[in-house]
């Protein structure tokens, strides 16, 4: 409660309730050079809307420090004084406002705090300012960006593009519209669709980097799949992969006709 009337610093409240370790967690970060003070609780749930606490433990994080600074209070002592309860009184639609009473009788407002990379995902999901969140999360992480991008190897799934699929399937599936990109290591690329009753359309291709977030994309071995047999199929895709924005889990690339696509990377997948 000292530093919820503070003005210098940022005040958060995390609640994880549905782990097997239940807890909530109110954070003081003074600022980013400094560091921030979690003070963490033991939680549980009653009647659905309060949430009951016992705080147990607690630390500093510097940043200039390689280890935590305990929090010198003894929770273990303090006994009842270290317990407490949070109502929640309001809870908005989406989620993202929460107002909560607390046992000594202090009111709480609290909106929730999302990562671009959420808000992003989430507009993908709900099909609404995609181009919006895309332009929000790739301006955010230009500074951040370390080097020329480079097309990082694994198996990616497209989860939006900016152009509807034409009523070929098979132009969509060659132009990458749908399915997944693997890429391998020496500049080899594949684009896999699986079509129906495990039929699949495999396409193996090359790339080769032309400027500094930019490659030439040749597709032009393209086959239908059942199981170990193939039929050939003639087709040949070639465009530039503009690399706006790729880390090791989610990937916004300009590929052909300049549609943006967004590939998430998954692991585990069997694809070969």
């Amino acid at each position: 409660r000292t530093f919820v009337g503070v003005d210098f610093f940022s005040v958060f409240q995390e609640v994880y309730l549905r782990t097997n370790d239940p807890r909530v967690s109110n954070i003081v970060r003074f600022s980013d050079a400094i560091g921030e003070l979690k003070v963490e609780a033991a939680a549980s749930t009653e009647d659905g809307k309060r949430i009951l606490f016992q705080f147990d433990k607690a630390a500093f994080s510097f940043r200039f420090l390689p280890f935590k600074v305990p929090y010198p209070v003894p929770f273990r002592l303090l006994g009842d004084e270290a317990k407490g309860w949070l109502d929640t009184t309001y809870l908005s639609s989406s989620g993202n406002l929460r107002i909560s009473r607390g046992n000594k009788g202090t009111t709480f407002v609290l909106q929730k705090k999302t990562e671009p990379r959420q808000r992003l995902l989430a507009a993908i999901s709900a099909d609404t300012g995609v181009k919006e969140a895309i332009d929000e999360f790739i301006s955010l992480n230009i500074n951040a960006a370390q080097g020329e991008p480079e097309l990082l190897e694994g198996e990616w799934k497209m989860i939006w593009s900016s152009q509807m699929e034409t009523d070929s399937w098979l132009e969509n599936a060659a132009n990458g519209l749908m399915g997944m990109q693997i890429v391998r290591p020496n500049g080899k690329l594949k684009f896999l669709v699986d079509i129906l009753l495990g039929f699949r359309f495999s396409m193996n291709g090359t790339f080769v980097k032309s400027g500094p977030n930019t490659y030439e994309v040749t597709m032009n071995d393209a086959a239908i799949l059942a199981g170990q047999f193939g039929l050939p199929v003639e087709i040949e895709s070639k465009f530039k992969l503009e690399l706006l924005y790729t880390d090791t889990k989610i990937r916004i690339t300009r590929g052909y006709n300049k549609i943006i696509f967004v590939h998430v990377r998954v692991d585990g997948s069997g694809y070969k």
